[in-house]
Protein backbone atom coordinates (compact mmCIF):
# COMPACT_ATOMS: atom_id res chain seq x y z
CA UNK A 1 0.00 0.00 0.00
CA UNK A 2 3.26 2.51 0.77
CA UNK A 3 4.44 1.46 -1.98
CA UNK A 4 1.63 2.28 -4.24
CA UNK A 5 1.16 5.64 -2.67
CA UNK A 6 4.71 6.41 -3.13
CA UNK A 7 4.77 5.67 -6.90
CA UNK A 8 1.71 8.00 -7.37
CA UNK A 9 2.26 10.57 -5.60
CA UNK A 10 6.04 10.84 -7.07
CA UNK A 11 4.61 10.66 -10.14
CA UNK A 12 1.72 13.16 -9.46
CA UNK A 13 3.29 15.16 -7.41
CA UNK A 14 0.18 17.83 -7.85
CA UNK A 15 -1.93 15.21 -5.79
CA UNK A 16 0.53 15.48 -3.01
CA UNK A 17 -0.29 18.61 -2.73
CA UNK A 18 -3.51 18.42 -2.55
CA UNK A 19 -3.64 15.66 0.07
CA UNK A 20 -1.54 17.74 2.59
CA UNK A 21 -3.76 20.66 2.06
CA UNK A 22 -6.93 18.41 3.16
CA UNK A 23 -5.08 16.91 6.03
CA UNK A 24 -3.47 20.01 6.71
CA UNK A 25 -6.77 22.11 7.35
CA UNK A 26 -8.52 19.11 8.91
CA UNK A 27 -5.90 19.14 11.17
CA UNK A 28 -5.23 22.90 12.11
CA UNK A 29 -8.92 22.63 13.26
CA UNK A 30 -7.88 20.58 16.10
CA UNK A 31 -8.46 22.54 19.82
CA UNK A 32 -6.29 21.55 23.06
CA UNK A 33 -7.86 24.16 25.77
CA UNK A 34 -8.24 27.56 24.06
CA UNK A 35 -4.83 26.97 21.35
CA UNK A 36 -5.96 25.78 18.10
CA UNK A 37 -3.33 24.27 15.90
CA UNK A 38 -4.37 26.77 12.88
CA UNK A 39 -3.94 25.55 9.48
CA UNK A 40 -0.28 26.97 8.85
CA UNK A 41 0.99 24.67 11.59
CA UNK A 42 -1.22 21.61 10.53
CA UNK A 43 -0.54 21.82 6.76
CA UNK A 44 3.01 21.99 7.56
CA UNK A 45 3.47 18.74 9.79
CA UNK A 46 1.41 17.23 7.01
CA UNK A 47 3.50 18.41 4.05
CA UNK A 48 6.56 16.99 6.43
CA UNK A 49 4.69 13.49 7.19
CA UNK A 50 3.84 13.50 3.41
CA UNK A 51 7.45 14.24 2.95
CA UNK A 52 8.43 11.07 4.22
CA UNK A 53 7.74 9.10 1.15
CA UNK A 54 10.59 11.66 -0.61
CA UNK A 55 8.53 13.19 -3.19
CA UNK A 56 9.81 15.85 -5.30
CA UNK A 57 8.03 18.81 -5.96
CA UNK A 58 8.81 21.84 -8.99
CA UNK A 59 10.71 24.76 -6.46
CA UNK A 60 8.46 27.34 -8.98
CA UNK A 61 5.09 26.17 -7.47
CA UNK A 62 5.77 26.92 -3.93
CA UNK A 63 7.54 30.28 -5.58
CA UNK A 64 4.39 31.09 -7.18
CA UNK A 65 1.58 30.53 -3.92
CA UNK A 66 4.39 32.73 -2.11
CA UNK A 67 4.40 35.30 -4.17
CA UNK A 68 0.78 35.45 -4.20
CA UNK A 69 0.29 35.58 -0.79
CA UNK A 70 2.77 38.15 0.23
CA UNK A 71 1.19 40.65 -2.30
CA UNK A 72 -2.18 39.80 -0.86
CA UNK A 73 -1.03 40.50 2.20
CA UNK A 74 0.60 44.02 1.16
CA UNK A 75 -2.72 44.61 -0.04
CA UNK A 76 -4.46 44.39 2.74
CA UNK A 77 -2.16 46.25 5.13
CA UNK A 78 -1.09 48.98 2.63
CA UNK A 79 -3.80 51.76 3.63
CA UNK A 80 -3.04 51.66 7.35
CA UNK A 81 0.64 51.23 7.62
CA UNK A 82 0.45 53.80 5.16
CA UNK A 83 -1.71 56.14 7.69
CA UNK A 84 0.49 54.32 10.63
CA UNK A 85 3.26 56.59 9.45
CA UNK A 86 1.47 60.09 9.33
CA UNK A 87 1.58 62.29 13.07
CA UNK A 88 -0.67 60.31 14.83
CA UNK A 89 0.06 56.78 13.66
CA UNK A 90 3.71 57.00 14.46
CA UNK A 91 4.04 56.55 18.29
CA UNK A 92 2.79 52.87 16.98
CA UNK A 93 4.78 52.31 14.53
CA UNK A 94 7.74 53.58 16.63
CA UNK A 95 6.67 51.01 19.08
CA UNK A 96 6.38 47.99 16.84
CA UNK A 97 9.61 48.84 15.29
CA UNK A 98 11.41 48.86 18.84
CA UNK A 99 9.37 45.22 19.56
CA UNK A 100 10.44 43.52 16.37
CA UNK A 101 14.42 44.64 16.48
CA UNK A 102 14.17 43.09 20.10
CA UNK A 103 12.42 40.33 18.54
CA UNK A 104 15.24 39.94 15.66
CA UNK A 105 18.07 40.92 18.38
CA UNK A 106 16.72 37.71 20.65
CA UNK A 107 16.52 35.30 17.54
CA UNK A 108 19.88 36.43 16.86
CA UNK A 109 21.54 36.30 20.49
CA UNK A 110 20.10 32.88 20.73
CA UNK A 111 21.61 31.82 17.34
CA UNK A 112 24.92 32.87 17.91
CA UNK A 113 24.97 31.16 21.38
CA UNK A 114 24.19 28.01 20.55
CA UNK A 115 25.57 28.13 17.24
CA UNK A 116 22.86 27.87 14.99
CA UNK A 117 23.47 27.49 10.87
CA UNK A 118 21.04 29.94 9.26
CA UNK A 119 18.64 27.97 8.61
CA UNK A 120 18.05 27.12 12.31
CA UNK A 121 18.25 30.77 13.30
CA UNK A 122 15.41 31.44 10.96
CA UNK A 123 13.14 29.14 11.89
CA UNK A 124 13.80 30.01 15.91
CA UNK A 125 12.89 33.68 14.44
CA UNK A 126 9.97 32.68 12.33
CA UNK A 127 8.49 30.04 14.50
CA UNK A 128 9.35 31.73 18.19
CA UNK A 129 7.37 35.10 16.72
CA UNK A 130 4.63 33.24 15.14
CA UNK A 131 5.37 35.47 11.10
CA UNK A 132 5.21 32.37 8.89
CA UNK A 133 6.32 34.41 5.87
CA UNK A 134 9.23 34.56 7.13
CA UNK A 135 9.78 31.24 6.50
CA UNK A 136 9.88 31.57 2.57
CA UNK A 137 12.02 34.95 2.87
CA UNK A 138 14.18 32.90 4.78
CA UNK A 139 14.49 29.74 2.20
CA UNK A 140 14.77 32.27 -0.61
CA UNK A 141 18.03 34.27 1.15
CA UNK A 142 19.37 30.35 1.41
CA UNK A 143 19.11 29.94 -2.09
CA UNK A 144 20.60 33.28 -2.68
CA UNK A 145 24.01 31.91 -0.66
CA UNK A 146 26.78 30.43 -2.54
CA UNK A 147 26.70 27.00 -1.22
CA UNK A 148 26.19 23.33 -2.19
CA UNK A 149 23.17 22.13 -2.94
CA UNK A 150 22.53 19.45 -0.65
CA UNK A 151 23.41 22.02 2.32
CA UNK A 152 20.87 24.90 1.21
CA UNK A 153 18.37 21.79 1.09
CA UNK A 154 19.53 20.95 4.53
CA UNK A 155 19.41 24.47 5.97
CA UNK A 156 16.00 24.93 4.63
CA UNK A 157 14.86 21.89 6.37
CA UNK A 158 16.29 23.35 9.72
CA UNK A 159 13.95 26.46 8.52
CA UNK A 160 10.78 24.19 8.91
CA UNK A 161 11.82 22.50 12.07
CA UNK A 162 12.66 25.41 14.20
CA UNK A 163 9.19 26.95 13.01
CA UNK A 164 7.37 23.89 13.96
CA UNK A 165 9.12 23.18 17.22
CA UNK A 166 8.73 26.97 18.76
CA UNK A 167 5.29 28.19 16.92
CA UNK A 168 3.18 26.32 19.65
CA UNK A 169 4.97 28.25 22.22
CA UNK A 170 5.23 31.14 20.30
CA UNK A 171 1.21 31.28 19.91
CA UNK A 172 0.13 29.20 23.09
CA UNK A 173 3.15 31.88 25.02
CA UNK A 174 2.24 35.24 23.70
CA UNK A 175 -1.10 34.77 24.14
CA UNK A 176 -0.82 33.74 27.45
CA UNK A 177 1.77 35.97 28.49
CA UNK A 178 -0.13 39.31 27.26
CA UNK A 179 -3.60 38.29 28.81
CA UNK A 180 -2.71 36.72 32.26
CA UNK A 181 1.03 38.16 32.60
CA UNK A 182 0.92 41.70 31.29
CA UNK A 183 -1.71 43.20 33.76
CA UNK A 184 -0.25 42.00 36.56
CA UNK A 185 3.65 44.10 35.11
CA UNK A 186 1.13 47.13 34.74
CA UNK A 187 -0.23 46.33 37.97
CA UNK A 188 -3.90 46.88 36.36
CA UNK A 189 -7.58 45.15 36.88
CA UNK A 190 -7.62 44.87 32.96
CA UNK A 191 -11.44 44.57 33.25
CA UNK A 192 -11.98 48.22 34.80
CA UNK A 193 -9.36 49.57 32.90
CA UNK A 194 -11.24 49.00 29.55
CA UNK A 195 -14.19 50.20 31.15
CA UNK A 196 -12.86 53.59 32.23
CA UNK A 197 -12.06 54.45 28.42
CA UNK A 198 -15.35 53.40 27.44
CA UNK A 199 -16.55 55.94 29.79
CA UNK A 200 -14.39 58.51 28.19
CA UNK A 201 -14.74 58.13 25.06
CA UNK A 202 -18.52 57.47 25.52
CA UNK A 203 -19.20 53.81 25.54
CA UNK A 204 -21.29 53.30 27.74
CA UNK A 205 -24.55 51.11 28.24
CA UNK A 206 -26.94 53.99 28.53
CA UNK A 207 -25.01 56.42 26.13
CA UNK A 208 -27.56 56.74 22.91
CA UNK A 209 -25.35 58.06 21.11
CA UNK A 210 -23.36 55.40 20.88
CA UNK A 211 -25.92 52.95 20.29
CA UNK A 212 -27.25 55.22 17.47
CA UNK A 213 -23.78 55.13 15.66
CA UNK A 214 -23.30 51.38 16.46
CA UNK A 215 -26.35 49.04 17.19
CA UNK A 216 -28.43 47.88 15.00
CA UNK A 217 -31.55 49.63 13.97
CA UNK A 218 -34.94 48.73 14.21
CA UNK A 219 -38.02 49.62 12.27
CA UNK A 220 -41.88 50.06 14.35
CA UNK A 221 -45.16 51.61 13.14
CA UNK A 222 -47.13 53.47 15.97
CA UNK A 223 -50.25 55.72 15.79
CA UNK A 224 -49.90 59.21 16.40
CA UNK A 225 -51.81 59.86 19.19
CA UNK A 226 -49.83 62.28 21.71
CA UNK A 227 -50.36 66.06 21.68
CA UNK A 228 -46.49 66.45 21.50
CA UNK A 229 -46.07 65.27 18.32
CA UNK A 230 -49.89 66.29 16.64
CA UNK A 231 -49.50 69.13 14.84
CA UNK A 232 -45.74 69.66 14.75
CA UNK A 233 -43.34 68.66 11.33
CA UNK A 234 -41.74 65.92 11.01
CA UNK A 235 -38.35 67.96 11.20
CA UNK A 236 -39.44 69.56 14.34
CA UNK A 237 -40.13 65.95 15.69
CA UNK A 238 -36.48 64.49 14.70
CA UNK A 239 -34.53 68.10 15.93
CA UNK A 240 -36.46 67.25 19.37
CA UNK A 241 -34.35 63.78 19.60
CA UNK A 242 -30.76 65.24 17.41
CA UNK A 243 -30.86 68.52 20.42
CA UNK A 244 -30.53 65.05 22.74
CA UNK A 245 -27.91 63.73 21.37
CA UNK A 246 -30.21 60.87 19.01
CA UNK A 247 -30.95 59.76 15.39
CA UNK A 248 -34.80 59.12 15.09
CA UNK A 249 -36.24 58.92 11.91
CA UNK A 250 -39.44 58.76 10.72
CA UNK A 251 -39.60 57.25 7.34
CA UNK A 252 -43.27 56.49 6.09
CA UNK A 253 -46.57 58.24 7.44
CA UNK A 254 -50.20 56.56 6.26
CA UNK A 255 -52.62 59.05 6.05
CA UNK A 256 -56.47 58.84 4.86
CA UNK A 257 -54.69 59.13 1.44
CA UNK A 258 -52.26 56.15 1.70
CA UNK A 259 -49.16 55.61 2.68
CA UNK A 260 -46.05 58.39 1.48
CA UNK A 261 -42.58 58.60 2.13
CA UNK A 262 -41.88 61.21 4.64
CA UNK A 263 -40.44 64.33 4.29
CA UNK A 264 -38.98 66.71 6.93
CA UNK A 265 -41.67 69.57 5.90
CA UNK A 266 -44.76 67.03 6.57
CA UNK A 267 -47.09 67.73 9.63
CA UNK A 268 -48.22 64.79 11.51
CA UNK A 269 -51.94 64.20 12.17
CA UNK A 270 -54.04 62.51 14.84
CA UNK A 271 -54.40 58.80 13.79
CA UNK A 272 -51.98 59.10 11.63
CA UNK A 273 -49.48 55.92 11.30
CA UNK A 274 -45.83 56.58 11.45
CA UNK A 275 -42.87 54.27 10.21
CA UNK A 276 -39.94 54.54 12.64
CA UNK A 277 -36.49 53.86 12.50
CA UNK A 278 -34.15 54.04 15.15
CA UNK A 279 -31.83 51.93 17.28
CA UNK A 280 -32.83 49.60 19.99
CA UNK A 281 -31.95 51.61 22.83
CA UNK A 282 -33.64 55.00 21.05
CA UNK A 283 -36.24 52.87 20.97
CA UNK A 284 -37.16 52.66 24.63
CA UNK A 285 -36.59 56.41 25.03
CA UNK A 286 -39.29 57.06 22.20
CA UNK A 287 -41.92 54.95 23.00
CA UNK A 288 -41.30 56.79 26.97
CA UNK A 289 -42.47 59.84 25.12
CA UNK A 290 -45.76 57.99 24.09
CA UNK A 291 -46.41 58.58 20.49
CA UNK A 292 -49.63 56.15 20.69
CA UNK A 293 -50.34 52.92 19.82
CA UNK A 294 -47.79 50.52 18.20
CA UNK A 295 -49.24 49.03 15.11
CA UNK A 296 -48.15 45.72 13.88
CA UNK A 297 -48.56 45.49 9.67
CA UNK A 298 -46.14 44.00 7.38
CA UNK A 299 -47.14 46.11 4.77
CA UNK A 300 -45.56 49.36 7.05
CA UNK A 301 -42.64 47.90 6.27
CA UNK A 302 -42.76 46.83 2.69
CA UNK A 303 -39.72 48.96 1.76
CA UNK A 304 -35.87 47.99 1.33
CA UNK A 305 -33.66 47.89 3.77
CA UNK A 306 -29.44 47.55 2.72
CA UNK A 307 -26.51 46.71 5.32
CA UNK A 308 -23.85 47.84 3.37
CA UNK A 309 -20.13 47.70 3.77
CA UNK A 310 -18.25 51.02 2.04
CA UNK A 311 -14.51 51.49 1.97
CA UNK A 312 -13.80 54.86 3.03
CA UNK A 313 -11.50 56.70 0.56
CA UNK A 314 -13.22 60.84 0.77
CA UNK A 315 -10.86 63.10 2.15
CA UNK A 316 -14.12 65.08 3.29
CA UNK A 317 -14.43 61.81 5.99
CA UNK A 318 -10.69 61.12 6.83
CA UNK A 319 -9.96 62.15 9.90
CA UNK A 320 -13.87 62.60 11.33
CA UNK A 321 -14.94 60.80 14.63
CA UNK A 322 -18.14 58.41 14.10
CA UNK A 323 -20.06 61.18 15.94
CA UNK A 324 -19.10 63.73 13.24
CA UNK A 325 -20.02 61.24 10.25
CA UNK A 326 -23.50 60.62 12.07
CA UNK A 327 -24.17 64.33 12.39
CA UNK A 328 -22.74 65.62 9.04
CA UNK A 329 -22.63 63.02 6.84
CA UNK A 330 -25.27 60.57 7.04
CA UNK A 331 -28.72 61.48 5.78
CA UNK A 332 -32.34 60.40 6.90
CA UNK A 333 -32.52 56.69 8.18
CA UNK A 334 -28.84 56.06 7.79
CA UNK A 335 -26.84 54.89 10.71
CA UNK A 336 -23.20 53.63 10.77
CA UNK A 337 -23.87 50.18 12.55
CA UNK A 338 -20.10 49.35 13.01
CA UNK A 339 -16.50 49.95 11.98
CA UNK A 340 -13.52 47.16 11.01
CA UNK A 341 -10.15 48.54 10.61
CA UNK A 342 -7.91 45.25 8.26
CA UNK A 343 -10.57 42.61 8.61
CA UNK A 344 -10.73 43.85 12.93
CA UNK A 345 -14.14 45.28 14.40
CA UNK A 346 -12.91 48.41 16.23
CA UNK A 347 -14.69 48.79 19.86
CA UNK A 348 -17.98 50.62 19.98
CA UNK A 349 -17.32 54.52 20.17
CA UNK A 350 -18.02 57.37 19.04
CA UNK A 351 -15.03 58.98 19.16
CA UNK A 352 -12.96 56.90 16.94
CA UNK A 353 -11.47 58.39 14.20
CA UNK A 354 -12.61 57.74 10.34
CA UNK A 355 -8.93 55.99 8.47
CA UNK A 356 -8.45 55.66 4.72
CA UNK A 357 -9.29 51.91 3.90
CA UNK A 358 -11.48 51.61 6.91
CA UNK A 359 -14.73 49.79 6.32
CA UNK A 360 -17.64 51.58 7.71
CA UNK A 361 -20.67 49.08 7.73
CA UNK A 362 -24.06 51.88 6.86
CA UNK A 363 -27.75 50.76 7.32
CA UNK A 364 -30.88 52.29 6.28
CA UNK A 365 -33.20 52.69 3.46
CA UNK A 366 -31.69 50.94 0.26
CA UNK A 367 -31.67 54.34 -1.95
CA UNK A 368 -30.45 56.51 1.31
CA UNK A 369 -27.55 54.11 2.15
CA UNK A 370 -26.25 54.10 -1.51
CA UNK A 371 -26.21 57.87 -2.00
CA UNK A 372 -24.22 58.44 1.33
CA UNK A 373 -22.03 55.35 0.12
CA UNK A 374 -20.49 57.75 -2.74
CA UNK A 375 -19.72 60.76 0.01
CA UNK A 376 -17.64 58.25 1.87
CA UNK A 377 -16.19 56.47 -0.16
CA UNK A 378 -17.07 53.09 -2.58
CA UNK A 379 -19.04 50.31 -1.51
CA UNK A 380 -17.82 46.68 -1.10
CA UNK A 381 -20.77 45.15 -3.00
CA UNK A 382 -20.31 41.40 -3.52
CA UNK A 383 -18.51 40.25 -6.48
CA UNK A 384 -16.58 37.32 -7.54
CA UNK A 385 -14.29 39.51 -10.22
CA UNK A 386 -10.42 40.35 -9.08
CA UNK A 387 -8.75 42.62 -11.10
CA UNK A 388 -6.02 40.03 -12.23
CA UNK A 389 -4.32 42.73 -14.07
CA UNK A 390 -3.45 44.79 -11.44
CA UNK A 391 -2.35 41.66 -9.26
CA UNK A 392 -0.13 39.93 -12.13
CA UNK A 393 2.00 43.55 -12.84
CA UNK A 394 2.24 44.53 -9.33
CA UNK A 395 3.83 40.86 -8.32
CA UNK A 396 5.80 41.53 -11.59
CA UNK A 397 7.43 44.61 -10.24
CA UNK A 398 7.58 43.62 -6.86
CA UNK A 399 9.86 40.97 -8.06
CA UNK A 400 11.88 43.01 -10.33
CA UNK A 401 13.11 45.60 -7.61
CA UNK A 402 13.16 42.47 -5.59
CA UNK A 403 15.99 41.09 -7.24
CA UNK A 404 19.03 43.16 -7.05
CA UNK A 405 21.92 42.69 -4.15
CA UNK A 406 23.77 45.33 -2.30
CA UNK A 407 26.58 44.31 -0.14
CA UNK A 408 26.52 46.47 2.74
CA UNK A 409 29.92 45.99 5.43
CA UNK A 410 30.48 42.73 2.85
CA UNK A 411 27.08 41.18 3.54
CA UNK A 412 25.15 40.76 0.33
CA UNK A 413 21.20 42.57 1.46
CA UNK A 414 18.59 41.60 -1.13
CA UNK A 415 14.69 42.23 -0.46
CA UNK A 416 14.11 38.84 -2.91
CA UNK A 417 11.04 38.82 -5.36
CA UNK A 418 9.25 37.79 -1.97
CA UNK A 419 10.22 40.62 -0.61
CA UNK A 420 9.58 42.98 -3.64
CA UNK A 421 6.14 41.33 -3.39
CA UNK A 422 5.54 42.29 -0.21
CA UNK A 423 6.34 45.81 -0.68
CA UNK A 424 4.84 46.83 -4.15
CA UNK A 425 1.25 44.66 -2.38
CA UNK A 426 1.78 47.55 -0.15
CA UNK A 427 2.22 50.62 -2.36
CA UNK A 428 -0.92 48.66 -4.69
CA UNK A 429 -3.17 48.30 -1.48
CA UNK A 430 -2.13 52.26 -0.91
CA UNK A 431 -2.71 53.20 -4.31
CA UNK A 432 -5.96 51.45 -4.17
CA UNK A 433 -7.36 52.76 -1.47
CA UNK A 434 -6.53 56.58 -2.88
CA UNK A 435 -8.36 55.43 -6.68
CA UNK A 436 -10.98 52.66 -6.00
CA UNK A 437 -11.74 52.66 -9.53
CA UNK A 438 -9.25 49.96 -10.41
CA UNK A 439 -7.10 47.10 -8.39
CA UNK A 440 -10.47 45.67 -6.65
CA UNK A 441 -10.14 42.20 -5.04
CA UNK A 442 -13.02 41.00 -3.19
CA UNK A 443 -12.47 40.15 0.39
CA UNK A 444 -13.22 36.39 -0.48
CA UNK A 445 -10.22 36.51 -3.17
CA UNK A 446 -7.82 38.18 -0.71
CA UNK A 447 -9.27 35.15 2.04
CA UNK A 448 -7.76 32.45 -0.84
CA UNK A 449 -4.33 34.60 -1.96
CA UNK A 450 -3.36 35.22 1.99
CA UNK A 451 -4.74 31.61 3.50
CA UNK A 452 -3.99 29.19 0.56
CA UNK A 453 -1.78 31.12 -0.74
CA UNK A 454 0.52 30.50 2.04
CA UNK A 455 -0.59 26.93 3.34
CA UNK A 456 0.13 25.21 -0.22
CA UNK A 457 3.40 27.38 -0.03
CA UNK A 458 4.22 26.18 3.17
CA UNK A 459 2.66 22.62 2.69
CA UNK A 460 5.26 21.91 -0.32
CA UNK A 461 8.46 23.18 2.12
CA UNK A 462 6.98 20.60 4.29
CA UNK A 463 7.05 17.91 1.65
CA UNK A 464 10.31 19.38 0.48
CA UNK A 465 11.94 19.20 3.92
CA UNK A 466 10.46 16.17 5.29
CA UNK A 467 13.32 13.46 4.73
CA UNK A 468 15.66 15.94 6.81
CA UNK A 469 12.85 17.11 9.34
CA UNK A 470 13.82 13.38 11.94
CA UNK A 471 17.49 14.07 11.83
CA UNK A 472 16.59 18.01 12.36
CA UNK A 473 14.47 16.99 15.15
CA UNK A 474 17.35 15.44 17.04
CA UNK A 475 20.26 17.60 16.52
CA UNK A 476 18.24 20.86 17.76
CA UNK A 477 14.66 20.20 19.31
CA UNK A 478 14.81 20.22 23.31
CA UNK A 479 17.47 23.52 22.74
CA UNK A 480 15.59 25.23 20.00
CA UNK A 481 12.21 24.38 21.83
CA UNK A 482 13.62 26.30 25.16
CA UNK A 483 15.44 28.79 22.55
CA UNK A 484 11.62 29.87 21.30
CA UNK A 485 10.60 30.38 24.88
CA UNK A 486 12.78 33.25 25.55
CA UNK A 487 12.43 34.71 21.62
CA UNK A 488 8.52 34.80 22.29
CA UNK A 489 8.48 36.07 25.38
CA UNK A 490 11.99 38.84 25.54
CA UNK A 491 10.10 41.34 23.15
CA UNK A 492 6.58 40.80 24.91
CA UNK A 493 8.05 41.92 28.06
CA UNK A 494 9.97 45.31 26.54
CA UNK A 495 7.01 45.86 25.09
CA UNK A 496 4.94 45.87 28.11
CA UNK A 497 8.02 48.34 29.22
CA UNK A 498 7.89 50.41 27.20
CA UNK A 499 4.51 51.03 26.45
CA UNK A 500 3.71 51.75 30.07
CA UNK A 501 6.90 53.88 30.73
CA UNK A 502 8.22 55.21 27.52
CA UNK A 503 4.99 55.70 25.12
CA UNK A 504 2.58 55.57 27.99
CA UNK A 505 -0.64 53.87 26.17
CA UNK A 506 -3.39 53.13 27.81
CA UNK A 507 -2.73 49.54 28.97
CA UNK A 508 -5.41 48.03 27.02
CA UNK A 509 -4.13 49.54 24.49
CA UNK A 510 0.12 48.47 25.25
CA UNK A 511 -1.34 44.83 25.31
CA UNK A 512 -2.97 45.18 21.95
CA UNK A 513 0.19 46.63 20.30
CA UNK A 514 2.14 44.01 21.93
CA UNK A 515 -0.03 41.33 19.98
CA UNK A 516 0.29 43.45 16.87
CA UNK A 517 3.82 43.70 17.05
CA UNK A 518 4.86 39.99 17.42
CA UNK A 519 1.63 39.19 14.78
CA UNK A 520 -0.02 37.46 17.01
CA UNK A 521 -3.70 36.73 16.50
CA UNK A 522 -4.64 34.33 19.09
CA UNK A 523 -3.10 36.82 21.21
CA UNK A 524 -5.56 39.66 20.87
CA UNK A 525 -8.16 37.53 21.17
CA UNK A 526 -7.19 36.25 24.46
CA UNK A 527 -6.60 39.94 25.52
CA UNK A 528 -10.19 41.40 24.12
CA UNK A 529 -11.37 38.27 25.85
CA UNK A 530 -9.87 38.96 29.09
CA UNK A 531 -10.66 42.57 28.74
CA UNK A 532 -14.39 41.58 28.21
CA UNK A 533 -14.40 44.78 25.66
CA UNK A 534 -12.51 45.42 22.46
CA UNK A 535 -10.44 48.42 23.55
CA UNK A 536 -7.44 46.31 22.59
CA UNK A 537 -8.01 46.03 19.30
CA UNK A 538 -7.29 50.15 18.97
CA UNK A 539 -3.53 49.28 19.48
CA UNK A 540 -3.75 46.40 17.37
CA UNK A 541 -3.93 47.57 13.64
CA UNK A 542 -0.92 49.76 13.13
CA UNK A 543 1.23 47.50 14.92
CA UNK A 544 0.37 44.28 13.51
CA UNK A 545 0.52 46.10 9.70
CA UNK A 546 4.29 47.09 10.70
CA UNK A 547 4.91 43.49 12.32
CA UNK A 548 3.88 41.69 8.94
CA UNK A 549 6.40 44.03 7.43
CA UNK A 550 9.37 43.39 9.36
CA UNK A 551 9.30 40.60 11.13
CA UNK A 552 8.60 38.96 7.24
CA UNK A 553 11.86 40.82 6.23
CA UNK A 554 13.79 39.81 9.47
CA UNK A 555 13.66 36.48 7.46
CA UNK A 556 16.29 37.61 5.20
CA UNK A 557 18.25 39.68 7.58
CA UNK A 558 18.97 37.04 10.13
CA UNK A 559 20.24 34.57 7.37
CA UNK A 560 22.44 37.50 6.07
CA UNK A 561 23.82 37.84 9.64
CA UNK A 562 24.71 34.76 10.58
CA UNK A 563 27.33 32.84 9.77
CA UNK A 564 27.71 30.43 7.01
Amino acid sequence: MLHWAHDLLEKYPELAIFLTLGIGYAVGKIRIGSFKVGAVTGTLLTGVLVGQLDITVAPVVKSFFFLLFLFAMGYQVGPQFVHGLKKEGLPQVLFAVIVCVVGLASAYAGALILGYNPGQGAGLLSGALTQSAAIGVASDSINALHLAPEEQKSMISFVVVGYAITYIFGTIGAAWFLSSIGPKILRINLVEECKKLEEQVGVTATNEEVSSSYRFNVYRAYRVESSHYIGKTIEEIEQFFRDKGNRIFILKVKTLEGMVDATPQMTLRSNDIVVVGMTKQNMDMFVDDVIGEEVFDEDFFDFSIETLDVVVSSKAVRGMTIHDISFKTLTRGVYVQGIKRQGEMLPRRVNTKVHRGDVLILVGPQSAVDGVAKKIGYPAHRTSESDMIFVGFGVLLGGLIGIPTAHIAGIPLSLTTSGGALIMGLIFGWLRSLYPTFGRIPEGAVWVFNNVGLTTFVAVVGISAGPGFVSGIKQSGLSMFIAGIFVTLIPLLVGVLIGKYFFKFHPAITLGACAGSQTTTAAIGAITEAAKSQVPVLGYTVTYAVGNILLTVWGAIIVALLPH
